[in-house]
Parts: structure tokens; C-alpha cells; sequence
């Protein structure tokens, strides 16, 4: 993409997140101005998860900026022997990114990785650029941090991370596989090339990117409340590399990758759910009369309609009975649609930064097929632990 067709693009996408923001702004004064105290808990409630992603996204920039990301995909261009085991790579991959450093980090920096990884090969991008998007999504069960609806929900539940990832990690893993083997199916006939990669293998920085990493891993599973200790680690760390950049190329990029405007949409959003889910008992009480299944497809239904974090704000005001089936519902109901989560917006801008033209069109049929099976197993294995 050339900058003078990149120029309308980045101007609409400034006014757009303007506006959003604006908006998120005003249900926010909305709901203090209607209940102050509801809006205050509602705003304790989400402030965590949003600080929480910010350091993630600037861990996520340094590591980007060492070559970690690049270089892990290179690598798995060189040694899969075919389209089918580079996707099942790319899959492992992806998860282990998105637990570690959220789905956010994940779609923002993975993309261009995987369709360069894609293209070094000469094969079709398709699968591994939606794949990025849908196991992102699928995958960010493991951890608190792997997604923000996470921490939103689990601050009823009290636990650390290592104690959630116990949890999680099987109705996780399943509906990743789900998710996995659906796109797999729908892309069989491009996964079968065997071409080899071109170009040469570029060289990681094993410094400050993968210290952070290290660090804000520890921190996401031992401690309940990461967010500030994570954020402080993102900020050290890109300064340390601003320090050692030349120009002010770092803190541009820092700012760009946040995206500051949709950040404060969706918390103004967020806080405005919250509110009336603690004014009004009607999502508590429909709720209450659901069973693990229900909670799980009408959360995924709300993601669809207001964003997964306002839904998640809205749905666990107060304490959910099923939790982790809730959890299920938004973080995997929102391959449903585009409107699903901030991880749509940040894949879309990735891609074509990366110069890909991906289609939404295929992304949402992939997860019109893949979303209500892979909720289906993720709450079948929770049902079957006896604790959903």
C-alpha cells in the first residue's frame, strides 16, 4: 500500500476513533451522572483489564522491535515441511502468544509475521491471516490476562493466575483445536503446498523485548492484580528502547499501537454497562435462569451486539452463576462478527499494514462455523469438571 493511498485511510480511522471516543465519553457521564455509585464500582470493575493491556501492547512493541516475533516466524517457515505443518505451528504459536501477552499483542504484531511467513513460502496467506484472528480469540481462555473480559469477570472469582490457567487450560484447548481444525478443513487444499521459504532467517535481539516478556509472564501468573506491575514493565522497557532508537520512531509507534481513542470508547462503554447492570437486575436474573449452555451463547450473542468487554461489564456487574462459561461465550463468541472485539480492529489494521487484503467476509463465515462448536466443547469439558 503506497502513503497516498494510506493517507484517506489513516485520516478516517483518526476521525473514526475520535468519535468513538466521544461517544464512550458521554455513556460514561451518562452513568455518573444517574448513579455515581453504581458508575464509581462499575469503573474499579473494568480500569484493570484496560491498564493491564496497555503494558501488554508495549511489551508486545519492544519484542516486535527485537526481531522476536519475525524470527519465530521465519523459523517455522524453514522447518515445516508443508502447509499443513506450518499452520499447525502457527497455531501453537499464536496461542502462546496470546496467553502470555494477551490476544491484542497477538493480532497487532503476529499478522504481518504470519503473512510474511506465508508469502516467503509462495503459498496462499488466507489461513494463516485469519487463523491469527480466530485462535487469538479462541485461545485467550488460559490466562486473566489473555483477555480483558477475563479479568472483568474473574475479579468475582478471586484467583491467581496459575489457579485459572488450571482451570481454563482444557475447555481452552478445546475450543482452540475446534477452532483449528474448522479453519484447517475450509483451507485444506492451499495448506497442502510444500514449497520452501526464500530470504535469509533474521536475527533476534535476545534483550530488554525478551526480558519484559519474561517478566510480565511471571507476573500474569502469580499475581490476581497484574495490571499495574505489567504496565510499569511496558513503559520501562520501551523507554529503554526509545533510548537506545534514534528519532522519536518509538514513541510514535507506542502511541499508534495503543490506539488510545478505541481504549477510551470501550471503557466509557464499558462503565456505562457496568452501571446498569448494577441498576437494573435484568441480566442478573436472565442469568440465573440459564444453565452453562445458555450463559455461554448469550454472552457470545451480547459480544456480537456491544463489543465483548461492555458485555462482559454488563453480564458480571454482579456475580455470574456460571463464570467460566460466561467467559467462554465472550471470548469466543466474537469470531461471530467484526463488531465482536477490539482484536477485529486491531487485525484488520495489521493486515493491511502488512500490505494483505483480508476478507471479512471469510473470516465470518470460518467463525459462523467454528465459534458455536468450539463453545459447545469448551463447556462441555467445564460441565463435565462439574465446575462451569
Amino acid at each position: 500500500m503506497t502513503d497516498t493511498e494510506a493517507a484517506p485511510r489513516l485520516v478516517s480511522g483518526l476521525v473514526l476513533g475520535r468519535v468513538l471516543a466521544a461517544v464512550g465519553l458521554v455513556a460514561a457521564l451518562v452513568a455518573v451522572l444517574g448513579d455515581p455509585a453504581a458508575a464509581r464500582a462499575a469503573a474499579l470493575q473494568v480500569w484493570s483489564p484496560f491498564v493491564l493491556v496497555a503494558g501488554l501492547l508495549l511489551v508486545g512493541l519492544v519484542a516486535d522491535g527485537d526481531g522476536l516475533f519475525a524470527a519465530g516466524g521465519h523459523a517455522l517457515a524453514r522447518l515445516a515441511p508443508n502447509g499443513t505443518a506450518l499452520f499447525a505451528g502457527m497455531s501453537l504459536l499464536v496461542v502462546v502468544v496470546t496467553t502470555v501477552l494477551n490476544l491484542d499483542t497477538s493480532v497487532t504484531f503476529l499478522t504481518p509475521v504470519l503473512v510474511s511467513a506465508a508469502r516467503s513460502r509462495g503459498e496462499g496467506e488466507a489461513a494463516l491471516l485469519i487463523g491469527c484472528l480466530a485462535l487469538s480469540n479462541a485461545g485467550s481462555l488460559l490466562l486473566p490476562g489473555s483477555n480483558l473480559t477475563n479479568l472483568i469477570v474473574s475479579g468475582h472469582l478471586h484467583r491467581s493466575g496459575g489457579s485459572f490457567l488450571a482451570h481454563m487450560l482444557v475447555p481452552g484447548l478445546g475450543a482452540t483445536l475446534v477452532t483449528a481444525v474448522v479453519i484447517g478443513a475450509l483451507h485444506h487444499r492451499e495448506l497442502r503446498a510444500t514449497a520452501a521459504p526464500s530470504g535469509g532467517a533474521p536475527r533476534p535481539v535476545l534483550g530488554v523485548g525478551m526480558a519484559a516478556v519474561a517478566a510480565v509472564a511471571l507476573l500474569v501468573i502469580v499475581l490476581r492484580q497484574p495490571a499495574l506491575p505489567v504496565l510499569a514493565v511496558g513503559v520501562v522497557a520501551t523507554a529503554v528502547r526509545s533510548l537506545r532508537s534514534a528519532g522519536s520512531a518509538v514513541p510514535r509507534r507506542a502511541v499508534e499501537v495503543l490506539g488510545v481513542p478505541v481504549l477510551v470508547a470501550l471503557f466509557g462503554m464499558a462503565v456505562a454497562l457496568g452501571t446498569l447492570g448494577r441498576v437494573w437486575t435484568g441480566p442478573a436474573t436472565l442469568l440465573s435462569h440459564l444453565g452453562a449452555w445458555g450463559t455461554a451463547y448469550v454472552a457470545a450473542g451480547a459480544s456480537v451486539l456491544v463489543d465483548n468487554l461492555p458485555a462482559a461489564s454488563l453480564l458480571a456487574a454482579r456475580r455470574p452463576p456460571h463464570p467460566f462459561s460466561l467467559l467462554v461465550g465472550l471470548d469466543v463468541g466474537p469470531n461471530l462478527f467484526v463488531t465482536g472485539s477490539l482484536a477485529w480492529v486491531l487485525w484488520l489494521r495489521a493486515a493491511r499494514r502488512a500490505g494483505a487484503d483480508p476478507s471479512v467476509r471469510r473470516a465470518v463465515l470460518l467463525g459462523v462455523v467454528s465459534a458455536p462448536l468450539a463453545i459447545a466443547v469448551a463447556v462441555g469439558l467445564l460441565v463435565l469438571s462439574g465446575s462451569s
